[in-house]
């Protein structure tokens, strides 16, 4: 056991608050111990580690001055994965999220909405869960993306593996992308999208840009390309821009946050389609988290690095409860919308 993962190990059983993340392509490990068990309400003046619910009526912050904050290298690992993934369908799932899916499509049709994006829990059995093994597993494998694992008595213990940053903040600059479609990496050079993933990965980029032109200046972004994560391919468009004070940096947050990634378009119809009709509680997943005010690694003031929470579980017990989504637009399979979710559900699934 790392010397880093014993503290965590020690935090975790006398239940205080923790987190242990590692930046995309890093090779560094960045944990929060909080000293106490108080659940901080996010104040944008805070440095730390903020977690924000997919509503953001709940925003939270590890702070860094009610914290102990430890590094550690990345050691060399040498697991092997299965290219056997779980095939077992659970055809319950597969009819309930296929209606789902259908009963949105109708909605769209009458022009209630654009996009919305679906999303379902997978409750999977898990025994001798091992926190450290779990955690090296996915900083292991998924390199590029955001790795944490996130705890607090009054929130749950919550693990990911985002590809999707949500705002990258340097004083007034921000960057964020546009991030949608999704397909298997079969390690081909050549990948071909239909018409429904590139026109839903449009209204992402679209969104984010109107929005952005409202509260911010000099937006500018790339063209769309083929961004690679673990077993997936999405399309990702890379967005900038420039805010002149803290007040403009709560409304672009506010007025993107939910993104039509993990939302749809319009925000508020489809939001008001999911709570309604989703049938569970999102709570953290497709919210957001990150370092919130410094760059840790260089202790740089005034940075922000904040990554939507997707590909992520919470672990209760001796069950770890999934969440994977999809994005419906006009041209959407509801039974392939259902692959699209198992294929997803495999991020987590390889490590557990």
């Amino acid at each position: 056991m790392s010397v880093l993962f014993q503290k965590i190990k020690e935090q975790y059983h006398k239940q205080l608050p923790f987190v242990v993340y590692c930046k995309p392509n890093a090779q560094k490990s960045i944990a929060f111990i909080q000293k106490n068990d108080t659940l901080y309400d996010l104040n944008t003046m805070d440095s730390g580690f903020t977690f924000v619910s997919f509503d953001a009526q709940k925003s939270y912050i590890i702070p860094e001055n009610q914290s102990d904050v430890y590094f550690e290298n990345i050691e060399t690992s040498d697991f092997i994965f299965s290219n056997n993934k779980d095939v077992s369908v659970d055809l319950t799932a597969q009819s309930n999220h296929e209606s789902l899916v259908a009963k949105a499509l109708q909605e769209i049709e009458k022009g209630v909405f654009q996009k919305v994006v679906l999303s379902r829990e997978e409750l999977v059995s898990i025994s001798d869960f091992d926190l450290e093994l779990v955690y090296n597993k996915l900083v292991y494998f998924y390199q590029t993306a955001f790795k944490y694992v996130f705890f607090h008595p009054k929130i749950g213990l919550w693990m990911g593996a985002t590809p999707e940053q949500f705002l990258k903040i340097n004083k007034n600059k921000i960057e964020t992308v546009a991030l949608a479609g999704t397909v298997l990496n079969t390690n081909s050079e050549l990948v071909i999208w239909s018409k429904k993933e590139i026109e839903e990965q449009q209204i992402v980029t679209d969104y984010i840009v109107e929005n952005l032109n409202q509260h911010a200046k000099e937006v500018t972004y790339s063209k769309p390309y083929n961004y690679k994560a673990g077993a997936l391919i999405h399309i990702k468009t890379d967005i900038q821009a420039a805010f002149e004070n803290q007040s403009d940096l709560e409304k672009i947050i506010k007025s993107l946050h939910p993104t039509p990634a993990v939302c749809g378009f319009p925000k508020w119809e489809a939001q008001k389609f999911i709570i309604e009709n989703e049938g569970y509680d999102r709570t953290f997943y497709a919210g957001f988290l990150g370092e919130w005010n410094k760059d840790f690694a260089s202790y740089k003031e005034n940075c922000s690095d904040l990554y939507v929470n997707l590909r992520c579980m919470k672990i209760e017990g001796q069950t770890a409860k999934l969440y994977v989504g999809g994005g419906i637009n006009k041209g959407s399979n509801p039974e392939k919308e259902y692959v699209e979710t198992v294929n997803k559900s495999q991020t987590m699934k390889k490590v557990l």
